[in-house]
């Protein structure tokens, strides 16, 4: 493979990342706060914490009585028609504060991750915008 075609392959993903660059500068920002906040974090992990809290909590002995009609051979009959979600999966008691506290530390580590992303957004720019430079210099190169 030429070395112009070469420089072209390795150039494209550098030139993907730089183009949304400038247009999503502030969005980014924005991103980056909201990752970054405590009271965001906090918001989203109660707010995962009390919607599975509530879906452990649906009834699904209705569900299972209508499975146990059409396959009687199912485990579903074996079910209480007043068991709930959280009881047929076993799940235990303090399964979804866990699960807030992990969307906590997720948001935390999603924080860093953008920030640290946001910080080489111009530098990651600048050398795509010199690839691509590079990249034309090489093709009318190539062409004389």
């Amino acid at each position: 493979m030429r070395s112009t075609a070469k420089m072209a392959l390795a150039a494209l993903p550098l030139l993907a990342l730089a183009a949304p660059l400038p247009a999503a500068a502030n969005e980014m920002h924005d991103t980056v706060a909201t990752l970054n906040d405590p009271v965001a974090q906090d918001r989203m992990a109660e707010t995962i914490t009390a919607m599975v809290g509530a879906l452990m909590q649906m009834q699904v002995g209705p569900l299972a009585k209508a499975v146990a009609q059409i396959d009687p051979e199912s485990d579903a009959a074996y079910i209480p028609p007043d068991a709930t979600l959280g009881e047929v999966t076993g799940r235990d008691p303090y399964y979804a504060e866990r699960l807030g506290d992990d969307v906590r530390a997720t948001t935390r580590m999603a924080g860093h991750a953008a920030s640290a992303l946001a910080a080489y957004a111009p530098v990651l720019r600048d050398m795509a915008r010199d690839l691509a430079a590079q990249w034309e210099y090489e093709r009318d190169a190539a062409r004389r």
